[in-house]
């Protein structure tokens, strides 16, 4: 999806009759100065100012590369709200996998599956998972608004929201905390540590913070194969 954005704007400044007219009106459009587009791509902002005001021949292709890809990166540097505008659909990228079970799954036995750890160790609630979503932490945090939050929990909140790309697993914990609808249990995948804060986070929601060292492919063939022992 954002490859075809960046080849329709590519392609739009090459085509262009003036192309530095459609520089600019990209420029703008992203709410960039060109000091910022100029920094990003690592020349001098006279260089954009002159693309823009024709004093400058019409970039060449690799040029027009480089601007494009300073754009989107800004862009996603700021949560992505151009990119959203003309995607809508951008921000799921963050979530790699998702499915229900037509048959819910005790806790112990789901984190069996999965090959998880529990770090609460307190006495919790007994819960039945009904479904996950697989999420890339990094691209949620950067893409994804408050308002976006209900579409990590698809058909049912009683489901396990997996992070992938965790470092210390604080950030994912907060959301939680900070929103209404709680999972049943949160996991993270292969996390380079996980910081204490996440634990009792996790521990105040009576929720179970689970870590395993599974990859992605490996937690989705597990969890497919109980959703087809219990049909």
């Amino acid at each position: 999806m954002v490859e075809e954005f960046k080849q329709k704007i590519a392609g739009e400044i090459a085509l262009s009759p003036d192309p530095g007219k459609t520089i600019r009106k990209w420029r703008e459009e992203f709410g960039l100065s060109q000091h910022q587009l100029a920094d990003s791509m690592g020349i001098s902002h006279s260089v954009v100012s002159d693309y823009e005001s024709g004093r400058r021949k019409s970039p060449g292709v690799g040029v027009i590369k480089k601007m494009v890809e300073a754009l989107i990166s800004l862009d996603e540097e700021k949560g992505s709200p151009t990119i959203s505008k003309y995607i809508p659909e951008y921000k799921l990228d963050c979530i790699l996998a998702s499915d229900e079970f037509p048959v819910g799954i005790e806790m112990d036995r789901f984190i069996e599956a999965i090959g998880g750890k529990n770090l609460v160790t307190d006495e919790l609630p007994s819960k039945i998972v009904y479904g996950y979503t697989i999420i890339d932490s990094v691209k949620a945090i950067l893409s994804l608004g408050s308002e976006d939050y209900m579409k990590m929990y698809g058909w049912n909140i009683e489901r396990a929201l997996i992070f992938t790309n965790v470092h210390y697993g604080r950030s994912p914990m907060i959301a939680i905390r900070a929103h209404p609808l709680t999972p049943a249990v949160v996991v993270y995948l292969k996390p380079d540590a996980v910081d204490p804060l996440a634990v009792k986070l996790a521990r105040l929601e009576r929720i179970p913070l689970v870590t395993t060292d599974s990859d992605v492919e490996t937690i989705v063939e597990r969890l497919t194969s109980m959703k087809g022992e219990d049909e």
